[in-house]
């Protein structure tokens, strides 16, 4: 078929595609006025991943299933935003991993609200100046962010969805490899990438900042004094860096788990994780009675993490992560085993498994 014969028709498909989305829209307007006028989440995440796995099934074409999964994020971000008026909390400031991460849930439609600190994303999210918050809770190098986790405690938000993002660093810098002295870069970057600093840049100094966006920024301005930061190609194309040294993390797996917070949690879905905190008693063997429920009702548990209380010395809470939803009939059993072993039992929400 002759060039000029297939554009054009690329130019008929266009058209068709355009007005079906348009079709689309008017029946997305009207879901979401039966959602607001039977009070319901105009965000369904439950919903949402059952679409994109349903979408990426349906396909026997070209697209693989992370292009399927790239376009109907925007598609249905360009419905969220006609549903409501939108507005997402994050752990700023513009250009961080969250930020990343919270666009990839979201889509580009939607109003984004960079937040200083992990308690202001909490706070805008509790007094209703966005919808929802997304925030970093744990590493697959790093670890557990204890930040996220100690405002839980005391935060009336629930768990209604996570993201897993592959996390890549870069050495940016806008002078030279060979004139680099200091190195900017968020703390859990700078564990993410202790290995290659070592090997590369033994004797520079490392300074922390509070994000990979700040430290692009000192980068650009103290080039002249031998400054360079680490972090994503975001922050670099922010600032006009070069990218010196992609991929440099230790792991080539470097993954961040996110948590979507918000009002309420989500209904079941059949493959699901809840997240809770508890807090024993205090007698003898009280932890492992209260382990020993999970087990009981075999309730595979993929996390453990202990935080101390803050409200006496030596008290901890303990934050789970354990496969299924809180409405499970084994799930509710064990639960209701482990409230006999423990003075608080709070439930942070159940929110669909996914993998990355």
């Amino acid at each position: 078929m002759p060039l000029n014969d297939i554009r054009t028709r690329i130019d008929e498909i266009d058209a068709q595609l355009l007005q079906l989305l348009n079709q689309r829209a008017d029946c997305v307007h009207v879901v979401g006025e039966i959602k607001k006028k039977e009070g319901l989440q105009i965000y369904a995440p439950e919903r949402e991943e059952s679409l994109l796995r349903k979408l990426s099934a349906m396909s026997d074409g070209r697209l693989p299933e992370k292009s399927i999964r790239a376009i109907y994020r925007e598609i249905m971000s360009a419905a969220l935003a006609l549903e409501d008026d939108l507005k997402i909390a994050y752990l700023g400031p513009e250009g961080t991993w969250t930020h990343q991460a919270a666009i990839s849930k979201f889509g580009h439609s939607v109003e984004y609200l960079s937040q200083p600190n992990f308690a202001d994303v909490f706070d805008c999210v509790a007094r209703r100046q966005a919808s929802y918050g997304v925030v970093p809770i744990e590493n697959s190098t790093e670890g557990a962010v204890s930040h996220t986790l100690d405002l839980f405690v005391d935060s009336p938000l629930k768990i209604c969805a996570q993201i897993l993002m592959r996390i890549e660093n870069g050495l940016m810098a806008d002078i030279p490899r060979e004139q680099i002295k200091t190195l900017y870069s968020h703390p859990q970057v700078f564990g993410q990438c202790r290995g290659w600093i070592l090997q590369n840049f033994p004797h520079a100094d490392l300074v922390e900042v509070s994000s990979t966006t700040k430290a692009a920024r000192i980068a650009k301005e103290k080039a002249s004094e031998g400054a360079a930061a680490m972090g994503g190609p975001l922050a670099a194309e922010m600032y006009g860096l070069t990218m010196l040294n992609p991929c440099i993390q230790d792991r080539a797996t470097n993954t961040t788990r996110f948590l979507v917070i918000g009002e309420k949690t989500c209904p079941a879905t059949g493959n699901d994780r809840t997240s809770l905190l508890f807090s024993i008693k205090d007698n003898p063997g009280s932890l492992v009675k209260a382990l020993q429920a999970f087990d009981d009702c075999a309730i595979n548990m993929s996390k453990i993490e202990s935080r101390p209380s803050k409200q006496q010395d030596w008290e901890y809470f303990f934050y789970v992560d354990l496969a299924g939803h809180v409405e499970d009939t084994d799930v509710s059993a064990a639960l209701d085993e482990l409230r006999k072993h423990c003075s608080l039992v709070k439930i942070l929400g159940s929110y669909p498994d996914i993998q990355i």
